[in-house]
Order: structure tokens, then sequence, then C-alpha cells
């Protein structure tokens, strides 16, 4: 492999860019507090780790090969990304003027969901498939394992960098909860964000 030192230098700077996979976590935590956006942040990683396995299998260079697979997963993931984005911001307006607290979802809805967003997103596995092989080393016995050690190496890194975001704005969330015009600001904003994101992915080039 590479000199493993650039690859964890260019790996945090990717990282710590807000993408979609950042911008998730920040709606999550702003909507539903640090509980929602840590797990989030665990299935955003987990995604990546589903990522890394497909790129070792070839399904980047498919998508990269066929624009009617890469279209359809395009647009099924901002679907998705646009209906949690609607859910999130329609559920908080009653709550706001009820004063009652948003219903707890599941630790593994939250985790599945964050999963599910990364996952849709098929320029993941492609920038996978264009970036990991540059730091294998062309005459490594066992490319596919340093590939794949690499992908996992990144979603370790990306893990307490997503969940420490996760916490400040889950952090902000909590302070702003006693509020309930701030609590339906926050949840609005969230679902806005969703929203934002799915339109970009479904409008945006390969």
């Amino acid at each position: 492999m590479a000199p493993l030192g650039l690859y964890v230098a260019a790996s945090l700077a990717l990282i710590a860019t807000p993408g979609q996979d950042m911008l998730y976590v920040i709606a999550r935590s702003l909507a539903q507090g640090r509980w929602a956006g840590l797990l989030s942040a665990l299935g955003v990683c987990i995604g990546i780790l589903v990522h890394t396995a497909l790129a070792a299998l070839g399904a980047g260079a498919l998508l990269r090969a066929s624009d009617e697979a890469f279209i359809v997963l395009k647009l099924a993931g901002a679907a998705y990304l646009v209906y949690l984005g609607v859910r999130m911001a329609i559920s908080s307006a009653p709550r706001a003027r009820d004063h009652a607290p948003a219903p707890r979802m599941s630790a593994r809805s939250l985790v599945a969901q964050g999963v599910l967003s990364n996952v849709s997103n098929p320029k993941i596995v492609v920038f996978f498939m264009a970036f990991l092989p540059q730091f294998v080393d062309p005459a490594s016995a066992h490319p596919t394992r340093d590939l794949v050690a690499l992908g996992a190496l990144y979603a370790a890194m990306a893990l307490p960098v997503k969940g420490a975001v996760a916490w400040a704005v889950g952090t902000f969330s909590a302070r702003a909860a006693p509020s309930p015009a701030l609590l339906a600001w926050a949840q609005r904003a969230g679902g806005a964000i969703l929203v934002v994101l799915g339109i970009r992915l479904a409008a945006g080039a390969r």
C-alpha cells in the first residue's frame, strides 16, 4: 500500500468536508438530538463498509459503465432522502403546538436509516472505486484485501468525526428543546436539509 500517513491525511480531509453523509448526520442531530445523531453516524459508517465491499466486488465499475443503473440508484436514494425530510418537517408542527416530546425512534431504525441513506448514494461507491485503488500497491499479492482494509480504516476514522459533529449539534438541539418555537425550527430545519440533499442528489451529474 502507499504510505499510510498520506492515505489518512487525504481521508480525514474528505471526511471533514460537509458532504451528504455529514449533512445527513447534522439534520438528524438537529431534529432529534444527540442519540439520533450518534446512531445515524454509526449507520452512515456501516454504509461506508458496504460501499467498500461493493467496490472490492467491482460494483463501482458496473455503475460507471451503466448509466441506467447509476440513474436508478441515484433517483431511489434521492426519493428516500426527500421522503425522510418531508416526514420530519411535517411531524414537527403538531408536537411544537402541543408541547409534547418527539417520539424516540429505536436504535435499530436510526442505524438502518443511516445505512440506507449512505448506501443509496451511487456516487460513493464510484468514488471509492476511484479513490481506494490509488493507495493500493500494484505489486501487492492481495490487492482486494488491501482495498477492504483501507475502506474499513476510512469508516473507522469517519465515525469519531461524524460522532463529534452529532454530539455538538445534538447538544444545541437539546438546549433548544424547552422552547416549542426552537424545537419546531430545529425539526423543520433538519427536514429541509434532507429534502435539499435529495434534490441535489437527483439533479447532480455523475
